[in-house]
């Protein structure tokens, strides 16, 4: 029997493979990366959408050393990050070191219901919130009520808003817990027993065991982390529209703005460049100090 000829079977196996994954690839195409190549270039016009584009070369980018409100929404943005990630982080591997335990009643349950909240439509669980969140017919105003505290005006006062978008946020740990429970998941039981062996606490093992071992799926969850806070948008939008007093108006919101309010297009797109700068450099920022801290498994100190 005669056998086709290598390098003929690896060319039609390689021509397979491409028309296989061509649907993807035309859809990365069309609908990423040409936008992408056109909005860098809309960057350098002046373009409102109904009259021709006008070439102005780096002026959208100068104009935003003096815009106002685009370091507002800097600002805003930068405060939610520190805000949420630590949170983020901490909350997350509390309630996955709670669902870890396998022996307790109710566990599945509980994972169920602290999971489902991160599958739920951004904006439904956002319009539950501002339900609880109002001033007089909320519940947490009528549960601070019986304790005898008179609650804020949460989303309409500057001082609190960003407060209340961060305890919004607080709804959806269970996605970060769910990807520490897998962390923790893949630990060798046989670790704790030697270190049990050994005189090791609770409290030890977890230092000088679970946490050097979970620091890929710390640096994981960071990163996406970071990624997701500079894109903050619905709840924002959907709350307070950026207000009150610009108290909300986080980067992406004021890109919204511009490029769909105000149709200055070439403006919204250079604001998309600085951002997009933003989550680079602070994600490659990550990304080279895991060397000194991310621990894999298998490698040579």
């Amino acid at each position: 029997m005669q056998h086709p000829h290598p390098g003929r079977a690896r060319r039609r196996e390689a021509v397979t493979f491409y028309l296989l994954i061509s649907p993807w690839l035309v859809g990365l195409l069309t609908f990423t990366l040409i936008p992408i190549a056109v909005s860098l270039g809309i960057s350098f016009t002046r373009w409102d959408m109904l009259s021709p584009p006008e070439l102005v070369g780096l002026r959208n980018y100068a104009r935003l050393l003096d815009d106002r409100l685009f370091w507002q929404s800097l600002t805003v943005t930068a405060r939610y990050t520190l805000m949420y990630v630590p949170t983020e982080l901490v909350g997350g591997l509390l309630l996955a070191l709670l669902m870890n335990q396998v022996d307790a009643r109710g566990i599945r349950l509980l994972r169920t219901l602290y999971y489902m909240p991160s599958v739920l439509s951004g904006v439904a669980f956002v319009v539950v919130w501002m339900w609880l969140f109002h001033p007089e017919a909320g519940l947490i105003n009528a549960g601070l009520a019986q304790l005898g505290v008179q609650g804020p005006r949460w989303l309409a006062d500057p001082h609190t808003a960003l407060t209340a978008l961060w305890m919004m946020s607080l709804w959806g740990l269970g996605r970060t817990a769910v990807i520490y429970l897998a962390g923790l998941r893949g630990i060798p039981r046989e670790l704790y027993e030697a270190a049990a062996m050994d005189g090791a606490g609770a409290w030890r093992s977890f230092v000088g065991l679970t946490l050097p071992l979970l620091t890929p799926t710390i640096f994981f969850n960071l990163v996406l982390s970071v990624i997701a806070t500079f894109q903050t948008f619905t709840s924002a939008f959907v709350a307070t529209n950026g207000g009150p007093l610009d108290a909300t108006l986080f980067l992406v919101l004021y890109l919204y703005r511009k490029a769909f309010q105000e149709f200055q297009m070439g403006y919204a797109s250079a604001l998309a460049w600085v951002l997009f700068a933003l989550i680079l450099a602070f994600t490659l920022l990550v990304v080279r100090s895991g060397r000194w801290w991310v621990y894999y498994e298998g490698e040579t100190p």
